[in-house]
């Protein structure tokens, strides 16, 4: 029963590509320890680590996992996602269904226990986690939809500790969605042909492959802008800016690998590139906080 239960587990989690996680989790603790130095001058208590953690952890679970199920008919045919948990048979819809229910349990359990706003807004988040799952049926535009509905990780911590949205949280909010939505441009390239054929949307589908690399290059300019916006934005120092020139340099470096006639390596740099990329941002960005706070 015990190994059942956990080679159960172990499917659930590669079903949500739970590694994947530090795409938006990185970005939503630097959110919160900003917001709460600038807010109250310290960082926050780790009750606050704890929620927000869970209510990540929920919030993506819930998204990937509705993902799945909307999109099973598509992944069941698609010849690059026809081993995917659902279409292989190692999960029923139902028991898909049963963990998006108690993962959006967990998401509100968490934002409860942090300030009355989270509450309010969480309806906002809900929507874009549901929404994201069918904009492919009809709008090129999905790739933004998606970054909204990441991008809304960070506006999440920082008032989760703070209960306030200054304009620096949407500066954080804009460049981690549009960095978001130039990589998901650049994956979505692997099923360009398919989309077309099947008629679902995409950048890629609609405008072709090299137009779309050059989309999500102008993606991540924007992304990289509103990155040093944020510097000027808050009590960030030259440390921070360190991390960022070192983001915008992974950024060119994904787009240097990937070109419209050699598309292999595309896995690289979608998520050893860019996990390093929120990574390198939350540390730099942490360091420079903690110079800030004691020093």
């Amino acid at each position: 029963m015990a190994t059942a239960s956990l080679n159960k587990t172990k499917i659930f989690l590669r079903m949500i590509k739970f590694e994947h996680t530090i795409f938006a989790l990185p970005f939503a603790f630097l959110a919160m320890l900003l917001g709460s130095l600038i807010a109250y001058g310290q960082f926050p208590s780790l009750l606050q680590w704890l929620w927000v953690t869970l209510a990540m952890v929920g919030a993506r679970s819930a998204a990937m996992s509705l993902n799945r199920v909307i999109d099973a008919k598509f992944d069941r045919e698609n010849p690059r996602t026809a081993n995917r948990e659902i279409p292989a048979g190692l999960l029923s819809k139902a028991d898909v269904w049963i963990f998006i229910v108690a993962s959006f349990a967990l998401l509100f359990l968490a934002a409860s226990q942090l300030n009355i706003l989270s509450v309010y807004l969480l309806p906002i988040a809900v929507f874009f986690l549901v929404f994201y799952s069918y904009t492919k049926r009809f709008t090129w535009a999905c790739h933004l939809i998606l970054g909204i509905t990441i991008g809304i990780a960070p506006l999440g911590g920082w008032v989760a500790v703070t209960g306030q949205l200054p304009l620096a949280s949407f500066c954080l909010f804009l460049a981690v969605m549009f960095w978001l939505a130039g990589f998901d441009t650049v994956y979505a390239t692997q099923d360009a042909e398919y989309d077309q054929t099947h008629g679902l949307h995409s950048i890629p589908s609609r405008f072709g492959i090299k137009k779309a690399l050059w989309i999500a290059r102008c993606f991540h300019v924007v992304s990289f802008a509103f990155f040093v916006g944020l510097y000027f934005l808050t009590p960030l120092t030259w440390i921070y800016l360190v991390g960022v020139a070192l983001s915008g340099m992974i950024m060119v470096y994904q787009h240097l690998i990937v070109s419209e006639k050699d598309l292999s390596k595309v896995q690289l740099a979608f998520f050893p590139m860019n996990g390093t990329l929120s990574v390198v941002m939350f540390l730099f960005a942490f360091a420079d906080m903690l110079v800030i706070r004691f020093y």
